[in-house]
């Protein structure tokens, strides 16, 4: 497969073609795992981490039925597929998280 020139007449891909996405938009990011003390305030520090205006009132919580786990929705601005990858790669890699969506 090869890659198509640009009107400049280069042949280096275009990210923003590469993405579903227009960027900046709000994107919303599902975050679970076992409800104990310090999960909520673990995914909002690193939403803030990653988007400094991320405001922590517009996380949503859902309990598991059995009350066991905890489903976080955080909605941050993306600003690039790089934000949204590192911020993936820090959520599945901090201890108290078991799925990211």
């Amino acid at each position: 497969m090869s890659i198509p020139s640009s009107p400049n007449g280069s042949t280096s891909p275009d990210p923003r073609k590469d993405s579903l996405i227009e960027y900046p938009s709000r994107f919303p990011i599902k975050v679970m795992g076992l409800k104990q003390a310090g999960f909520v305030a673990a995914i909002t520090a690193l939403a803030q981490q990653f988007d400094p205006d991320f405001d922590p009132t517009s996380v949503e919580l859902r309990d598991s039925r059995a009350g066991n786990y905890q489903g976080i929705t955080i909605t941050i601005t993306a600003t690039s597929r790089e934000q949204l990858d590192d911020l993936y790669r820090a959520l599945t890699a901090h201890p108290l998280v078991k799925v990211v969506l």
